[in-house]
């Protein structure tokens, strides 16, 4: 089905777009070092899209890191569980199906209700 569908946008005859049902952290790159500890200040650089490639949100276009207290319910349950697998200087896709992100209700006008969403997370520091 997906080849399918890969091959049909391939030719044109559709628009493909990447489907997630279940949660994963596709590492970029991998560093060495402890993962970052759940009850740590973490500082990420990230960039949101949803599945059609629409980015919703960058710290990065901010030029401005973002802060959060990993496991602390501070943001998604996607970021919560995603980063708490990484460490300092990786970078990493999180892949977050609807309820690992906003679930029903969307967000901020800008994603939709039972949205599928794509980061890229990079882990700058911890304490």
């Amino acid at each position: 089905k997906l080849w399918a569908a890969a091959i049909l946008a391939m030719v044109g005859l559709t628009n493909a777009t990447e489907e997630v049902t279940e949660f994963a952290v596709e590492k970029i790159n991998e560093t060495e070092g402890d993962f970052v500890p759940r009850g740590s200040q973490v500082s990420v650089h990230y960039t949101g899209t949803l599945l059609d490639g629409t980015k919703f949100d960058s710290s990065r276009d901010r030029n401005r890191p973002f802060n959060f207290a990993l496991g602390k319910g501070q943001v998604i349950k996607c970021w919560d569980e995603g980063v708490a697998q990484m460490r300092v200087g990786e970078r990493a896709t999180l892949k977050c199906p609807a309820d690992y992100a906003y679930g029903s209700r969307g967000a901020g006008g800008v994603i939709p209700p039972n949205a599928a969403l794509l980061f890229d997370v990079e882990v700058l520091s911890f304490q």
